[in-house]
C-alpha cells in the first residue's frame, strides 16, 4: 500500500507528524496548525477541545481528508494521505470515515432511510443490500418507526441520529463528529453522546470536536488546542450512563 507505515505504528489509526497548516500568502500568512504530532489508536474515544480559532476545526478538516496540510504528514490506517489523488481521497472519505456534523447535513427532501443509504450508493452496494443495512442502522439508533419520515418531520435529536446511522453505513473504522450536539438541547445532547459511547464500545474509533466540557466528559481522552498547538492531552475515565 502506498506510504504504508510498518511495525507497531499499524496500531495507530491516526498518526500526525509535524503537521502545519498555513492560510494566506506573502506577508499575510496565518498558521492554523503549528507542528502537530499526535497519534490516535484504533478503538479510542477522544475529544478535541478548544475555543473558536484554536485550530481544532482545521485539524478536523485534515483528519477528514477535506483539506491537506501545508507541511507534515497525515497517516490514516497506515497510508500517507499526501500520496493520494483527489479521487483516492474521495474514496477514503466514503469508505474509511463516517462524518457527523453540527448541522446534520441531511438531504431535506429525502427520507431517513434514503439519507442513510446514500454512502452505500456511492460505494455501489446493491439496492436490496443497502436498504436492509439502512433499516438495521436506523433500528440501532432507535428510529425504526421513523424510516419514511423526512428530516423536517424529525426533532433535532432524531435528525442527528439519522446522521449517525448514515456515518456508520459503510462500517468505517473512524467516526469524526464536529460539534455534534451544538444544535441540541441538554437532554438530546446526552442521548447522542450515550449513542456515541455505545458505538465506541462496539469497536469504532470515535473523535469528537467540541468546546463543551460536559460533552468531552463522555470520552476517554481529551486533547486541548490553543493557538494552533496541543496544550494538553489527558486520558481519563469517561462518565457512566
Amino acid at each position: 500500500m502506498v506510504g504504508e507505515k510498518k511495525g507497531t505504528e499499524q496500531q495507530d489509526l491516526i498518526r500526525l507528524e509535524n503537521l502545519v497548516k498555513i492560510y494566506g500568502s506573502g506577508a499575510v500568512r496565518v498558521k492554523g496548525l503549528k507542528g502537530i504530532n499526535l497519534t490516535i489508536k484504533r478503538g479510542e474515544f477522544a475529544a478535541i477541545m478548544g475555543h473558536s480559532g484554536s485550530g481544532k476545526s482545521t485539524l478536523m478538516n485534515i483528519m477528514g481528508c477535506l483539506d491537506r496540510p501545508t507541511e507534515g504528514h497525515y497517516y490514516l490506517d497506515g497510508t500517507d494521505m499526501a500520496e493520494l489523488s483527489s479521487d483516492q481521497l474521495s474514496a477514503v472519505r466514503n469508505l474509511k470515515i463516517g462524518f457527523v456534523f453540527q448541522s446534520f447535513n441531511l438531504i431535506s427532501r429525502t427520507s431517513a432511510l434514503k439519507n442513510v443509504e446514500l454512502p452505500m450508493v456511492y460505494a455501489r452496494i446493491p439496492r436490496q443490500k443497502r436498504e436492509a443495512r439502512a433499516r438495521e442502522l436506523l433500528e440501532r439508533v432507535g428510529l425504526e418507526a421513523r424510516i419514511t419520515h423526512m428530516p423536517n418531520e424529525l426533532s433535532g435529536g432524531q435528525r442527528q441520529r439519522v446522521a449517525i446511522a448514515r456515518a456508520l453505513a459503510n462500517e468505517p473504522p473512524l467516526i469524526l463528529a464536529d460539534e455534534p450536539t451544538g444544535n441540541l438541547d441538554t437532554a438530546a445532547s446526552v442521548e447522542i453522546m450515550e449513542l456515541f459511547s455505545r458505538i465506541h464500545q462496539a469497536g469504532a474509533t470515535v473523535v469528537v470536536v467540541t468546546h463543551e466540557e460536559n460533552i468531552a466528559a463522555f470520552t476517554q481522552r481529551i486533547i486541548r488546542f490553543s493557538d494552533g498547538q496541543i496544550i494538553s492531552d489527558e486520558r481519563k475515565v469517561p462518565v457512566c450512563f
